[in-house]
């Protein structure tokens, strides 16, 4: 099994589509928030998806994951279900901090499993606040922002 990352074609929107799909409802499910899913086709453009870069995970040839975000913020990384624990979403996050030039934050909803993983590669919490949930605001939900420092030279 290998895992190759490569930046976003066109090409890749259903596969993209599907896995945010998919993996949204365990990110939503996780934090009791299942009324608020919508589809990546429904929220991509107001949740700014292409407004940094774009990644894909392939393993074996098979897109499995996507993450998006610039140098400083990853805002959006989602992993194929069916191929949870198989090294793809530590690729996806091992690329983006590579190309970090300082600290990188992201937000996670409390009470997705993710954030286990997060601190696992050496995110920490910074700060936690409850509000609308974005791009769904008829739901509140509390969410943490996380950090990761690279490393002291």
């Amino acid at each position: 099994m290998t895992v190759a990352i490569r930046p976003y074609e066109p090409r890749d929107w259903d596969d993209i589509a599907r896995i945010h799909d998919a993996a949204r409802v365990d990110e939503l499910r996780g934090a009791g928030l299942l009324d608020a899913y919508l589809d990546l086709a429904a929220t991509y453009e107001n949740e700014g998806l292409f407004d940094d870069e774009v990644w894909v995970a392939e393993l074996d040839g098979r897109v499995a994951g996507f993450i998006a975000g610039s140098r400083e913020e990853i805002t959006w990384a989602y992993v194929d279900p069916e191929l949870y624990r198989r090294g793809i979403g530590r690729a996806l996050i091992e690329h983006m901090l590579s190309q970090a030039t300082g600290p990188v934050e992201l937000e996670v909803l409390d009470g997705n499993s993710a954030r286990a993983f997060y601190e696992s590669v050496g995110f920490v919490i910074e700060s936690t606040k409850t509000g609308k949930l974005a791009g769904y605001e008829s739901f509140e939900a509390t969410g943490h922002t996380m950090v990761w420092r690279p490393p002291a030279s």
